[in-house]
């Protein structure tokens, strides 16, 4: 339901500790390629599908659920008895679950509060605890708990979650730096950045403070990013030398989960020089001495005084992601209450989909529509049904 960047990131993290013998895949996007290249290969018979969604009435997740309830039925021979079988849910709608004709016995249940981009250690992570075992998983819970448990009892000024939201607040409010970069130097959180982007972009995106008055300030920053070493090779420069400020997260591990030769050495090695060039930088005398040209001098200076967080890790392992994922979440809150904004609600997701409801018979409607938009939307319609005849 919504999006899958939680349980596809707990994947894709852990994947060097999961049951490779079985393959997972996901389906959140409603764009039919989604569900067409994810059951490319399979064999119905060999097919379980999870499907995720809090109230089973999710309009996308559910027109991807029954477009794979009817691939499994086609593969299965029609054998409507063959849904219970080869599809469990996780959901808190029991009716709708057992209206879909998956067995009740076969849904997972939590709790109604609990927020999508919250959600990967509840029921929502059963694809989690499938890849990597309940031990794993159970690590991965205590990893959450640790780090709730520290988040709750140090003190301020030894406290992990509050200085990185105090520091993000800084660099927000005061530096004037509206986009933050995470840079995990571990190919296995590649999918890190997006999830992150989701956690404190739809938590803390608000333009209103808890009372529904108009802030004064600045609030949730812009996220992205990409696994080092990559970036050096794309976005690294602006970073160095842009006319922006963009604070970094840099993500370390000391111990590789697949050594070879040097690569480790060479990838922290890289984790290490790039927050000190961001911090220090290259003087004008600096790039004088090695001989430079005085007109290529300018070009080669580094200003330097860039802020960058540095995590640096044991290994990459169930525990470990626990605690880094749930360090974000309660610095994310952090933020909120010191902005005043309520981090868990997303009411800006919901105009675009009442929007999109209405428009969806529009688009599907035989008879041409009596249009009552704005031009452009209006002329986007036309031109999309114009094409479809076309086909």
């Amino acid at each position: 339901g919504g999006s899958d960047l939680g349980p596809v990131m707990a994947y894709e993290a852990l994947k060097h500790y999961s049951e490779r013998s079985m393959t997972f895949r996901f389906v959140s996007n409603v764009d039919g390629t989604d569900f067409a290249e994810a059951v490319q290969g399979l064999d119905p018979a060999e097919t379980l599908f999870i499907v995720s969604s809090k109230t089973f009435t999710t309009l996308e997740t559910m027109t991807n659920a029954q477009t794979a309830r009817a691939w499994s039925l086609a593969g299965l021979g029609g054998d409507e008895k063959s849904v219970a079988k080869h599809f469990v849910a996780v959901s808190t709608n029991a009716a709708e679950v057992s209206k879909f004709g998956i067995d009740t016995a076969n849904m997972f249940g939590f709790w109604d509060w609990v927020g999508g981009r919250y959600s990967m250690d509840s029921a929502i992570g059963l694809s989690t605890m499938i890849a990597v075992g309940p031990e794993g998983f159970r690590a991965m819970l205590s990893g959450f708990h640790k780090m709730d448990e520290h988040f709750r009892t140090a003190p301020f000024e030894a406290n992990l979650p509050v200085l990185m939201g105090l520091l993000a607040v800084w660099n927000n409010d005061f530096l004037g730096a509206a986009t933050v970069a995470v840079l995990p130097y571990e190919q296995y959180l590649k999918r890190f950045p997006a999830y992150l982007q989701q956690l404190t972009m739809e938590s803390n995106g608000k333009h209103v403070t808890l009372k529904g008055k108009p802030v004064s300030h600045e609030t949730g920053p812009i996220f992205w990013g990409e696994p080092g070493t990559n970036g050096q090779h794309s976005f690294y420069q602006l970073i160095h030398q842009g006319t922006r400020l963009i604070p970094c997260d840099f993500i370390g591990f000391a111990k590789t989960l697949n050594p070879l030769g040097r690569h480790h050495d060479m990838l922290l090695a890289n984790v290490f020089a790039q927050t000190e060039a961001l911090a220090f930088g290259k003087t004008p005398e600096q790039v004088k001495a090695e001989g430079t040209p005085d007109w290529l001098v300018p070009h080669r200076v580094f200003e330097g005084n860039r802020p960058s967080n540095t995590i640096l890790a044991d290994k990459l392992d169930p525990e470990t992601l626990g605690k880094l994922v749930a360090l974000y979440e309660h610095s994310v809150f952090t933020q909120g209450v010191i902005w005043n904004i309520d981090s868990f609600d997303q009411w800006g997701v919901e105009l675009g989909k009442v929007l999109a409801q209405r428009i969806i018979p529009e688009l599907e409607n035989p008879a041409e529509p009596v249009l009552n938009h704005d031009s452009s939307t209006n002329t986007l319609i036309r031109r999309y049904r114009k094409a479809k005849e076309q086909q």
